[in-house]
């Protein structure tokens, strides 16, 4: 069969995607682009409202259009009712059942119509096949769920209580990857900060087993919520001293305002956040922090947008993602009093225009600077991406395979330029 995957959401669910794309293939069917597809798997994501709408028409046009829909992830968990009342003949694999992609196939060969496969434990997430979006990243889940519960969040509703993966499962992942030429390691989960909670080895611990594996590769730590740092934060900070970790910290606040925290159900303080981040910083010089913010949230004050606003100016992040808050199915916050909606995006487009100048000041900050860099793939246009040592990411035009250079190799640049998604540099050594 004719096979097209569309996919939406967090490294995660790229992830899954990767894996059900490799099984698709082995399973001897073609993957094609959208448009001469007779399945389309649309792999989802239901954190925010915009998406699934979105999804929910491609689901209902593909019906529509009399092509076979397979519908994954995170919305068949918490919207399965929705789904089908868009499309009641759609196939569904429940978050963890990404295994099972096969089997669904099969079913269609028979005839078969609204086949479903729920399980309450995740399969086939380590050590399997993948078709991976770029050949040099490889995508390792640590764990699925979370054993929080954030009053806004429907993903840990979604994808239920934590479990993380054995790590000798992650390790021989992880070896796999590397001897099949990736050298780029992104960890992945709802919130890496929690791994192990549920074992005898926590994140610090992996990380270090991680790195005493041989070879040139970098590895990159995915977001990690403050409340999850806190109890490990000593032995994190030894465990990024290694140099295969790239000093990025994703350290999501989603606001400054101690009360608008207490409503999220956010387990953890402004102030503690901050802590977490000025004794990264205190560590390492050239940390690279990322951050996200809700904007809108239920109740959000005038004062409350201000300590945010505030904040952003003190810690000046080198990426923020805002998102506009919008009520999920099944939350808690479902249940509050709503902003009305040209609120928040009066205030949104206020703390992205701030972001966009304090991102365009370190930029140029950073011109005339001179870094060693880890080749990380080949440029879109021309030339290498690299990546700084805190992971910024530096595109040598002058820099391709033709010169010898390779991903997993590093080398000496200087920075001369700066665009608004990357730094251009020249080799100095």
């Amino acid at each position: 069969m004719k096979v097209h995957v569309s996919t939406y959401g967090c490294s995660a669910s790229q992830a899954s995607a990767e894996i059900m794309k490799a099984a698709i293939r082995d399973s001897k069917h073609s993957l094609v682009p959208e448009k001469d597809a007779d399945v389309l798997l649309i792999n989802t994501c239901t954190v925010k409202y915009s998406t699934e709408q979105k999804i929910l028409h491609k689901i209902r046009q593909a019906g529509e259009l009399g092509k076979e829909v397979i519908v994954a992830g995170c919305m068949p968990e918490v919207q399965l009712d929705d789904i089908l009342a868009q499309n009641p003949e759609a196939h569904i694999l429940g978050v963890n059942s990404i295994s099972k992609v096969s089997q669904i196939l099969d079913s269609l060969d028979s005839g078969k119509k609204g086949t479903q496969f729920f399980q309450q434990e995740p399969e086939g997430f380590q050590n399997v096949a993948r078709m991976r979006f770029n050949p040099n990243i490889h995508i390792c889940q640590l764990s699925q769920g979370c054993n929080y519960s954030c009053a806004y969040c429907i993903v840990s509703i979604a994808r239920g209580k934590l479990r993380s993966f054995e790590p000798e499962e992650i390790l021989e992942d992880i070896k796999s990857a590397i001897s099949e030429g990736c050298r780029e390691i992104w960890l992945t989960s709802q919130d890496n900060g929690q791994y192990g909670a549920d074992r005898d080895v926590l994140l610090p611990e992996l990380l270090n087993m991680i790195c005493r594996i041989p070879g040139d590769f970098k590895v990159r730590v995915g977001m990690m919520n403050p409340f999850s740092v806190i109890p490990i934060l000593d032995d994190l900070l030894d465990a990024f001293e290694n140099e295969k970790v790239y000093k990025l910290l994703h350290l999501p606040i989603q606001s400054a305002s101690d009360s608008v925290l207490e409503r999220m159900n956010r387990y953890h303080s402004i102030e503690e956040a901050n802590n977490v981040i000025r004794s990264f910083r205190e560590r390492f010089d050239d940390l690279t922090l990322f951050t996200d913010i809700i904007v809108g949230y239920p109740d959000e004050s005038e004062e409350d947008l201000l300590k945010t606003r505030q904040w952003i100016e003190e810690f000046r992040p080198d990426k923020v993602n805002i998102s506009r808050y919008t009520p999920r199915p099944l939350t808690k916050a479902l249940e509050y009093r709503q902003i009305d909606s040209r609120i928040i995006v009066s205030r949104s487009n206020e703390l992205h225009e701030l972001c966009e100048k304090i991102k365009l000041d370190t930029k140029n900050s950073m011109i005339g600077r001179e870094f060693t860099v880890f080749l990380s793939k080949e440029a879109k246009q021309q030339g290498m991406m690299a990546r700084t040592a805190s992971y910024l990411p530096v595109v040598i035009p002058e820099c391709s395979p033709d010169s010898g250079a390779s991903p997993g190799t590093f080398c000496r640049v200087s920075i001369y330029d700066a665009t608004p998604g990357y730094f251009l540099g020249n080799i100095i050594s």
